[in-house]
């Protein structure tokens, strides 16, 4: 059986919730990181959805690949179906990816369904901003999550210049305007 490798654009980076052997910066092909899916419960509400990450199709993207074990293949799935399936937004697919010493690997990922409700595609970076700056859910504030998603991914040494801009706008959007006097 050849290696396993999961792939992470978001939150699995720094959180995968599972056992790995071994872990590196990536780049899968034939998608790009994008703020794409509606949040309606942890990052926004049905009236006011967030905006949270998926994958999109076209470009590359720069995350974290993720090797596991044999005997913990099954778990590990079973485990991201649970994390990454509840709505059917995303969809289960297996794409290359390059490892940051060189070799190629196929990663199992999870990516955005232009088909399902929950798809959205900003215009752009402003427009992003603006849903991201007026939404919240269960989990918080969808700025949070898109501040936290930055500096963890800049912890990595990894930039997403397209989500730097987005949290660049909705702080922006949200600081307080200075009247003269």
């Amino acid at each position: 059986m050849e290696d396993f490798w999961v792939f992470g654009y978001g939150s699995l980076m720094w959180k995968p919730g599972f056992t790995f052997e071994e872990r590196q910066i990536a780049r899968a092909y034939g998608y790009r990181r994008s703020l794409c899916i509606r949040s309606w419960v942890h990052r926004g509400t049905r009236e006011r959805p967030g905006l949270v990450l998926g994958l999109d199709r076209g470009g590359s993207c720069k995350g974290v690949a993720f090797r596991v074990s044999e005997q913990e293949h099954d778990s590990v799935v079973a485990y991201l179906r649970e994390r990454e399936l509840v709505t059917n937004v995303y969809l289960e697919r297996l794409a290359p990816a390059r490892l940051a010493d060189g070799r190629w690997v196929k990663t199992l990922i999870y990516v955005a369904d232009p088909a399902h409700e929950q798809f959205e595609r900003p215009s752009s970076p402003e427009e992003a901003a603006h849903i991201v700056a007026s939404a919240a859910g269960v989990s918080g504030d969808n700025l949070d999550y898109v501040r936290n998603t930055v500096t963890h991914m800049r912890d990595l040494g990894i930039r997403d210049q397209w989500l730097e801009n987005v949290l660049a706008h909705a702080e922006a959007v949200m600081r307080p305007a200075t009247t003269a006097l």
